[in-house]
């Protein structure tokens, strides 16, 4: 009953039965309702009801209504191999395209898909050529091009007559301060911290190190940086002395910006101290570094000693200088350096291309988020991570979104509203967040007692977990009250963007099978080591989309040697998981926390999903333990609400899910689990603990502990 009678828009088959070239994306939804009951989707539908062209997408609703015997899904299958021509929809973007098309362009005919995105960016110097993958492992995209990251993220949008949008949200509930900075505002900033930069002598290529909290500052530091083509290498707010000299050493950065300090949850941290202590541990002193430029904050907060002769203050340093103009850069030279370090090794700094690192993030936020220019937006994460890289920083003002700067827990500042207080104070439209911050929040009110004064989210439509695994129960229970669906996607730092999701902008399956991590998304090409529905290693068939990593910095042995040897061809994601027949793909685990027991590999991960269906049980973590029969047998460390007696409960179920090939016969209880500084499970330090064998603790967060 939705289907338009525009006679000027009906065409006849073969057989002379007239079809409809247009439908409302209204019918869609409501034959889901019929056949897949989604939960809190429909009070989101009213903003997307408009006219779309059958040609593009009645293969989408062909998939939902085919799956029952209606006539009308065979008439729609019918009319979609019609062409109309015809296009009256209206700021659909990337919506009128199906998934599977856009897939297969992206991987069959990479330099077309990838030169029409590039083209919503603005060049200096437009590339010669879209993709050179002679050397496989090394491709170069959009060589000879050139532009500045800086200005795509704020330049253009101000000319374009966007300057009074909100670009940034600084919330922290740690100070209780709320602030707003608008796009024309954050060019400012940027502008004249980029002539502060220029007039101390940095240039294209040089680094500049961060040591910053979250606050807008560090991100006008990122900016700044990224306009005169320099590489910033942001480190992790609150890192010790020991790992901030080890990433100063190696960066070998001209300029460090630092703020005073970091606020946490009943203290104070003083960065300018940290720094202080690191510079010591620097071969040459504070003498490694031109300049430190020292960020005061204001509203009380404790003030930091200066160094006389080397440090800068802040607010001088932008009051004194002039706006300095983008500065454009070839396609491939960098624009930042992270340094990344896992559950286990030693820190790795990833080289992020600016041209690929800056198409990739634009294309990301309407085709994967489903976002549009103007929506606000929330990573909540750390700029010291990837995520607040790449999700915070850069891709919201390379859309025009507005992004939030969160500066607080998801407990304990104040308690567990605050996601829900700030995603109704400030109208956010689709957010991200991992999935140890739901289970704290779930672990900290059980009973969703304190988030019901913000509820219902009338502005949300979509949550997204990454991080690590996110086990079925906390998926269930973040929908149940979030109202809407929530997605589990999976990616890395190397890779800079995700590599599988539910891609909602191109018109993807809301409703996922329970655990997978979405469909692959449009550039990467996924294959695995075993068959379908077999546990397997992940790899990504080369060359990578834009976006990934080029190179570690000064390291490029080990980028190959840790990525590309074993399976030549392909990227080696180093974890494992396994496809459906609909190609969803289900991560279960690092390579590392498979274990092998009597010649069966098994996923830990599964066995963690099944000690969590135990209701007294907030967390948990698998780990291989050292048997002499066996190999290995599985241990579980398990983390109760209570004091309850759960072991044995847990070991049962988990004998249940898995069967006894599992072994899983051991477990303790413990009062929280060790976790590296980016939230995820110390794995390996607990299985090293565990087997008495030597573990580093430089890498883990001793305050959860």
């Amino acid at each position: 009953d939705k289907v338009e009678d525009r006679e000027a828009q009906q065409k006849q088959d073969s057989k002379g039965l007239a079809v409809p070239t247009h439908f409302e994306l209204t019918v869609a939804f409501v034959f889901v309702q019929q056949e897949r009951p989604c939960k809190g989707s429909m009070q989101d539908m009213h903003c997307l009801k408009v006219a779309f062209p059958a040609r593009q997408h009645l293969a989408m609703l062909s998939a939902v209504l085919t799956r029952g015997s209606s006539k009308l899904g065979r008439l729609i299958s019918s009319a979609s191999q019609s062409r109309c021509g015809l296009c009256t929809y209206e700021n659909v973007a990337s919506t009128a395209m199906v998934y599977e098309s856009v897939f297969r362009q992206s991987v069959h005919n990479p330099e077309e898909f990838w030169a029409e995105q590039a083209s919503k960016l603005s060049w200096k110097t437009k590339f010669n050529k879209v993709l050179d993958h002679r050397d496989p492992v090394r491709p170069r995209w959009f060589t000879g091009g050139e532009l500045n990251t800086a200005y795509n993220c704020l330049d253009r949008h101000v000319e374009d007559g966007f300057g009074d949008q909100v670009a940034v949200i600084h919330d922290s509930p740690v100070t209780k301060s709320v602030s707003r900075i608008t796009y024309a505002q954050l060019l400012d900033q940027v502008a004249r911290f980029a002539g502060y930069l220029a007039k101390e002598g940095v240039k294209r290529g040089d680094r500049v190190l961060i040591y910053m909290p979250m606050v807008p500052e560090t991100m006008v530091a990122m900016l700044g940086a990224a306009r005169l083509g320099a590489i910033h290498s942001l480190v992790f707010g609150g890192f010790a002395a020991k790992e901030l000299a080890t990433r100063i050493a190696h960066a070998k950065p001209n300029v460090i910006v630092c703020g005073s300090c970091g606020v946490e949850p009943g203290r104070t941290i003083d960065y300018r101290a940290i720094l202080r202590d690191a510079l010591s541990l620097v071969s040459g002193g504070q003498h490694c570094v031109d300049r430190v430029v020292l960020f005061q904050r204001p509203g009380g907060l404790p003030l930091s000693d200066s160094d006389p002769g080397l440090d800068a203050d802040w607010a001088e340093a932008l009051a004194s200088s002039r706006k300095h103009d983008a500065v454009p850069i070839e396609a491939n030279e960098p624009v930042y350096l992270l340094y990344t370090s896992g559950t286990t090794g030693s820190p790795k700094g990833v080289v992020r291309p600016s041209a690929g690192h800056a198409v990739a993030l634009n294309f990301s936020m309407n085709a994967l988020y489903g976002l549009d220019p103007g929506d606000v937006w929330w990573a909540a994460s750390d700029f010291g991570w990837v995520v607040g890289h790449s999700y915070i920083c850069y891709a919201p003002l390379l859309h025009r979104n507005t992004t939030i700067i969160y500066e607080g827990k998801p407990v304990g500042t104040p308690d567990a509203s605050q996601y829900f207080r700030v995603i109704k104070q400030h109208s956010v439209r689709a957010m991200f967040t991992a999935p140890t911050a739901l289970r704290a929040i779930h672990r900290a009110d059980s009973q969703d007692a304190s988030s019901a004064p913000y509820r219902p989210l009338d502005s949300l439509r979509h949550v997204f977990v990454a991080g690590e695994h996110c086990d079925v129960e906390t998926l269930a229970w973040a929908r149940r009250l979030f109202k809407v669906p929530v997605y589990d996607h999976w990616w890395q730092t190397e890779t800079g963007w995700p590599i599988t999701s539910v891609c909602v902008g191109l018109g993807d399956d809301t409703m996922p099978p329970a655990g997978s991590a979405g469909k692959p998304v449009p550039g990467f090409h996924i294959l695995r080591e075993s068959d379908e529905d077999e546990l397997g290693r992940i790899v990504i068939k080369l060359p990578l989309p834009p976006g990934t990593a080029s190179t570690l910095w000064e390291n490029d042995e080990r980028f190959v040697s840790t990525y590309y040897e074993k399976f030549p061809g392909y990227y080696d994601t180093a974890d494992a998981g396994y496809t459906d027949h609909h190609g969803h793909l289900f991560v279960v685990s690092r390579v590392d926390d498979v274990i092998n027991v009597s010649g069966h590999r098994l996923s830990t991960a599964a066995m963690e999903e099944a000690c969590l269906e135990n209701p007294d049980l907030a967390e948990c973590a698998v780990v291989p333990f050292p048997d002499k029969l066996k190999g290995h047998i599985p241990l579980g460390f398990l983390v109760p609400y209570d004091d309850a007696t759960i072991v044995a409960d847990t070991v049962k179920q988990v004998r249940e899910h898995i069967g006894p090939v599992g072994a899983f016969r051991m477990a303790v209880v413990v009062h929280r689990l060790p976790k590296t500084r980016s939230g995820k499970v110390a794995r390996g330090t607990l299985a090293s603990m565990a087997a008495g064998l030597p573990f580093k603790r430089k890498f883990m967060s001793f305050r959860d502990l």
